[in-house]
């Protein structure tokens, strides 16, 4: 079977969608070696992070041709349509909450993953013009695919809600993490990784964007509390949030304690994790939370914020607290810092856990998705 998938997000993103992207073709064309598996993308890119896709026998890569190459966007909307058909593609995937136009006029089974509706739910992140082109991409996306796939029962319940879409078209199928994170990083890297990043000795950590949604300011009032031998790493990508941040720190006295790390090699991030006391994603809403599962994978203690998906990533051994009380994060801080059984049994109850997110697992569940769209 040819199964076409939109890998705009696999080449050129380097964090969230696009590891979701390579995640989910890693994962089918591994343990689907029979099928052949197609990636369309607008943009060729010579990422590092696709060496294990290039070598598979079992895919292959599209790009625009003739004139499509002046409106590479374009063809990624409307253009492709046309290739999909001539290369006789089974079923197409839309890995990031988008499909082309009019798809459904193809004769080509379509789904979509649908990563969340945060534009929808906390719109005062978001520019208008921004809003209104998401709306209007998941909106089509929703009502073209023959399934949608929600990678958590929070965002499957925003799209019913946001947009009306009947329960049983949508298909609640979870992200596993990168094999790097399962095995344990020899003391030598280790000590590589501190040294290249002068690491502090005891850490909190956060991996994501620097950005205010994800609310990296209240781990830093947090610090208030804490033994001042314990910092925040925070690895993520830049924004004017950072600058709040930064505000916040230098006023009450905490800048040394805080370090910042923007452009950390994927082959160093499971050091961070296995090196940090306790991994902290304080977001104020996040669609499922994928460094939640690495934190786990790597047997590290999590704390995360309620009221979106992540008790869903995270499980019953997670540590949960109200996103804008800092008090209470530094007391739960405090607690697992304090107690060393506490950590043992975080750190393996949650290993345990996040057995459910295992490759094979989630490449059966989305099998039997685009086997059940073929037959419709």
């Amino acid at each position: 079977m040819k199964i076409g998938f939109d890998a705009k997000r696999a080449i050129q993103n380097n964090t969230g969608l696009g590891n979701y992207s390579r995640y989910v073709i890693e994962i089918m064309s591994q343990f689907y070696e029979e099928n052949s598996h197609w990636l369309y993308a607008p943009k060729n890119r010579n990422n590092p992070r696709l060496k294990n896709i290039r070598a598979r026998k079992n895919v292959f890569f599209r790009f625009p041709v003739s004139c499509w190459k002046i409106f590479s966007s374009l063809w990624r909307t409307y253009g492709v349509r046309k290739q999909l058909i001539n290369d006789q593609i089974a079923v197409f995937h839309g890995l990031s909450n988008e499909l082309p136009i009019r798809i459904n006029r193809t004769g080509i089974p379509s789904l979509v993953t649908v990563h969340d509706l945060i534009f929808l739910r906390y719109p005062n992140f978001y520019k208008p013009i921004d809003r209104w082109i998401y709306t209007f991409k998941f909106r089509h996306a929703c009502r073209v695919a023959d399934k949608i796939i929600a990678v958590s029962e929070c965002t499957k319940r925003d799209i019913i809600s946001c947009f009306g879409v009947a329960e049983e078209k949508i298909a609640v199928i979870y992200q596993g993490c990168h094999p790097n994170f399962k095995q344990s990083v020899s003391s030598d890297k280790n000590e590589e990784v501190i040294r290249t990043y002068s690491l502090p000795v005891r850490f909190l950590l956060y991996v994501g964007t620097i950005e205010d949604r994800k609310n990296l300011l209240v781990i830093v009032k947090a610090l208030k509390y804490l033994n001042e031998d314990i910092h925040l790493v925070a690895v993520g990508g830049k924004t004017r949030y950072q600058t709040i941040v930064e505000n916040y720190a230098t006023k009450h006295h905490l800048s040394a304690r805080v370090h910042f790390h923007h452009h950390v090699l994927f082959d160093d991030l499971p050091s961070f994790y296995q090196l940090a006391q306790i991994f902290i994603l304080p977001s104020f809403y996040e669609g499922f939370g994928i460094p939640v599962i690495e934190a786990l994978t790597s047997g590290t203690p999590v704390i995360a914020a309620k009221g979106s998906c992540l008790e869903e990533a995270g499980g019953e051994h997670t540590m949960y607290i109200d996103p804008d009380n800092e008090t209470e994060l530094a007391d739960k801080i405090n607690l697992i810092l304090s107690d060393a059984q506490l950590v043992h049994q975080m750190s393996e109850e949650g290993k345990k856990y996040v057995e459910r997110f295992s490759d094979e697992t989630i490449a059966k569940e989305l099998m039997h998705i685009y086997m059940q769209i073929l037959y419709i």
